[in-house]
This record gives structure tokens, sequence and C-alpha cells, in this order.
């Protein structure tokens, strides 16, 4: 259970002023914040180094918290992407037109993910919301993997949550959603 400093309300709240968060993932921490607040989104890639081109990869503990930026799947395709979630494979998908640039890049598509990280759907399904899913580390640098590692990089920028990381040995996998070509493995 969350700290009463990092219960969903505050979270939610700290989020909707424009925020970031540090959470723990399948393999290292990440790095999030609204993906519907650009001020937000602008000041995580800044703090990164990122440029706007890459785009990002939005993670939901369910589907449905991604529907806004997505074109429509049937739910048997919602069922597959669940399934591979737990498997940490991020997929890139068809959007929608008003999903905006700055989450997006360059692409056509949007990088998601139905994690199974229990605390990182906990807190998607606690603030029935997506979030953007960076690794937690400057352009370069390695992903943080421990909560105190990012409150040393982090702290006074980011309310880092605590938790554990997954056992995961590297980031997740990265698959077209079309065809299942690997982007990144």
């Amino acid at each position: 259970m969350l700290r009463s400093d990092f219960s969903t309300r505050c979270i939610a709240a700290h989020l909707r002023r424009g925020g970031l968060v540090a959470y723990p993932t399948e393999y290292c921490y990440g790095l999030g914040c609204d993906p519907r607040n650009r001020t937000a989104v602008k000041r995580l890639l800044k703090l990164k180094s990122r440029p706007q081109y890459k785009g990002l990869i939005l993670i939901a503990g369910k589907y449905q918290q991604l529907t806004r930026f997505l074109l429509p799947i049937t739910p048997a395709q919602q069922d597959q992407l669940c399934a591979d979630g737990a498997q940490a494979i991020t997929y890139l998908m068809p959007v929608k037109q008003s999903t905006p640039r700055w989450l997006r890049g360059m692409h056509p598509t949007l990088a998601v993910r139905i994690t199974a990280h229990s605390g990182a759907a906990s807190l998607c399904n606690g603030l029935d919301m997506a979030l953007v899913s960076t690794s937690a580390n400057r352009s370069g640098a390695q992903p943080v993997r421990t909560y105190a590692e990012c409150l040393r990089q982090f702290g006074k920028e980011v309310k880092v949550l605590p938790g554990r990381v997954g056992k995961r040995k590297k980031p997740s996998t990265i698959r077209a959603w079309g065809d299942g070509k690997i982007v990144r493995k």
C-alpha cells in the first residue's frame, strides 16, 4: 500500500498540475506523466534530453485506458494486447487523428503496452488512465533500477514512487501491430 503522501488522490493531483512521476515497471523505473498534458510531456522530454520526434510509450492497466488515442480494435485483439503485455511486448498501434504528435513523434503509430507489472498496473488503474512510460534516465545513461537511485537522480524534479522493478533483464520488446515485425528486441 502506498504511504499517504503517495495516495492515488495525491498522485492524481500532482499529474493534473503537470507533475512527473517515477515508478517501477517490468525492467526499470519508468518516468511518466499524464499523456494528455502537453506541458508535462515537454518537461519530461527536456528532463531526459530526449527529442520529441522519437515518440513515447504509454502503459495502461487495461485497454480502455488507451481508447482515446488508438483506432478501435476487436475484443479478440484486445485480449491479445493484454496477453502480450504479460510478456512485456509493446506494440506500435494505429492512432486516432486526434492523437498528439508530442506523444507519437514522427510516427503514424503510438507505442502502447498493457503492463503486467502489478505496481504499474495498480497505478494506472487507480488513476484510471494511461501514463507516459519512458525509462527513468537521462539520454544515453543506464536506466534507473532502484528507488534510492531514482531519488538521487530525479528527487526534486519528479515524485518518485516506492516499489521494486520486475525481474526482466532488458526493456520491453517493441513490435508493429499489423504484422508483428520486431522493431526492438
